[in-house]
């Protein structure tokens, strides 16, 4: 939700795919009286699909997608969509121990696609702003890197700001979703 908004904030027209059963992006739209960007749902099983036909003239596609383990069929499909694959990983053991099945789906669904996605991870929920030298959220750092993992600059904090947003319009003006709008938009021409 957040990423959308910076998008939209820094010129960009995204298209918000909610591919998550429980629906919270449609619902956080609707709470917050709708968003400056269509959001849709599509918790089905092949999204890749379906996405171009409601792209329009959109310059973005942010898909939320459900838990990799709990929804396999439409995660996968999302991933066969997407040209761009980041994965939100709290810096927290259970965390870091579950990436390994997940680097395994990357790869099964990869070899799927006609060209490969750019993948990278995304410390989420982290002890502070801004990246560290010490800590659980360098320590995350370094034992995803070693692993093989790309992991981006940015890392979004534990904020209140950002948990109690549900149900509200955002602002990502000075957040460090709008840092990370600009990292992705970087890679993207980068690429």
């Amino acid at each position: 939700m957040w990423l959308a908004h910076a998008l939209h904030e820094l010129g960009l027209s995204p298209l918000l795919v909610d591919g998550d059963p429980a629906s919270s992006a449609l619902r956080w739209s609707e709470l917050a009286g709708g968003f400056p960007f269509p959001v849709i749902a599509l918790p089905v099983g092949d999204v890749h699909r379906r996405v171009n036909d409601f792209l329009g003239n959109r310059q973005a596609v942010v898909l939320d997608a459900p838990q990799l383990e709990d929804h396999p069929r439409i995660t996968r499909s999302i991933m066969r969509y997407a040209g761009e694959w980041i994965v939100p990983v709290t810096p927290a053991p259970i965390e870091l121990d579950r990436m390994a099945p997940i680097r395994g789906e990357m790869a099964d669904v990869q070899s799927l696609r006609a060209e490969p996605a750019r993948t990278a991870v995304l410390l989420n929920r982290t002890n502070r702003p801004d990246a560290t030298r010490t800590g659980p959220d360098a320590d995350a750092r370094e034992a995803l890197t070693e692993r093989g993992f790309e992991v981006l600059d940015t890392q979004i904090a534990r904020l209140d700001l950002y948990a109690q947003s549900f149900g509200n319009s955002v602002q990502a003006k000075g957040s460090a979703y709008m840092d990370f709008a600009e990292e992705l938009i970087e890679r993207q021409e980068e690429a």
